[in-house]
């Protein structure tokens, strides 16, 4: 019986070659993308691990030699002090107020828009304005323009037909931080609700027309349930943002008259009491919300895409 040994075969210099210029390939396609990469990491990620560590620690800017390490005390007393309490009520009910209006008012002009009338693409254009205004820009414009007791246009119209003369800021502060950030935030609504309902199935409308469904019926049994990833999506997208503003806290009330939220608590933790410490407790609680918000976002927007793609 002749025993036959089998000699390991050899690696093909074709083949030995393909496996680096595949590799070399690879990183000829990612390099370019490392420097944002790094640029990313450094300008986001190490400030907010700098921040996490500052939370842990009892650091006022004004006695720096005092410092000392406190572990979770920070976060403690931000969810346990009157007043930091009262602000993240009160950046929980700006949010929740200012996302339910704008969706209402997106969706009512995303149906209007979603007609067609002359000049459609001008009001459309009108209507986005407000959008773009820069947020410092847009609080100015409504507390010297609009709500100025003594030449604001809302005093001047009351005015005009014998109404009063009240101070909007003093009587209703919330509800005039609410107003400017309803008047920003309805055209970002309007338009994801306008792509919404873009990419409704014409055929299944024209059919529940020809069996006789009315213009409402078709609004609540087709219109709404389609559009309802979009309001998830408008929601979310508007609360991530809506969360973190203070431009129209600090331009119209300075914080005072009940307004100060979560942001404008951090400000003036860090930059008028100088407690460091507790400003980073706050600010990272104000991240993990936002991140929170944000993961039910991108399911939306995932769950979305998956939907596209099936009807494709």
């Amino acid at each position: 019986m002749t025993a036959t040994t089998t000699a390991p075969m050899a690696t093909s210099p074709v083949r030995a070659m393909r496996q680096p210029s595949g590799r070399l390939r690879a990183w000829a396609t990612r390099a370019p993308l490392l420097p944002a990469l790094v640029f990313m990491i450094a300008v986001t990620q190490l400030p907010f691990v700098a921040t996490v560590v500052i939370s842990f620690f009892d650091w006022n800017a004004l006695y720096p030699k005092a410092r000392h390490f406190t572990g979770v005390d920070n976060y403690r007393q931000v969810l346990t002090d009157t007043d930091l309490r009262h602000s993240v009520w009160t950046t929980v009910l700006l949010t929740v107020a200012v996302v339910l209006v704008s969706l209402a008012l997106g969706l009512i002009l995303a149906l209007l828009l979603d007609r067609r009338f002359r000049g459609r693409g001008v009001v459309r254009t009108l209507l986005i304005a407000p959008f773009l205004v820069v947020p410092v820009a847009a609080a100015l414009l409504w507390k010297h323009v609009l709500y100025n007791p003594e030449y604001g246009l809302f005093n001047g119209l009351l005015h005009y037909v014998g109404g009063p003369q009240p101070d909007w800021i003093s009587n209703t502060p919330l509800l005039a931080v609410e107003a400017s950030l309803v008047w920003q935030w309805t055209p970002f609504m309007m338009l994801i609700l306008l792509a919404g309902l873009q990419s409704r199935d014409q055929q299944q409308i024209e059919a529940a027309r020809v069996d006789g469904a009315s213009d409402w019926q078709i609004f609540v049994h087709l219109t709404l349930p389609h559009l309802r990833r979009y309001l998830e999506l408008g929601a979310l997208l508007g609360s991530i943002y809506i969360v973190q503003n203070f431009d129209a806290v600090f331009t119209i009330t300075s914080g005072g008259l009940g307004t100060a939220n979560l942001p404008y608590t951090v400000y003036q933790s860090f930059y008028q009491a100088h407690e460091n410490g507790l400003a980073s407790a706050a600010g990272v609680l104000v991240v993990i919300g936002s991140i929170i918000i944000a993961t039910f976002a991108l399911r939306v927007v995932s769950s979305l895409f998956r939907e596209e793609v099936s009807r494709a």
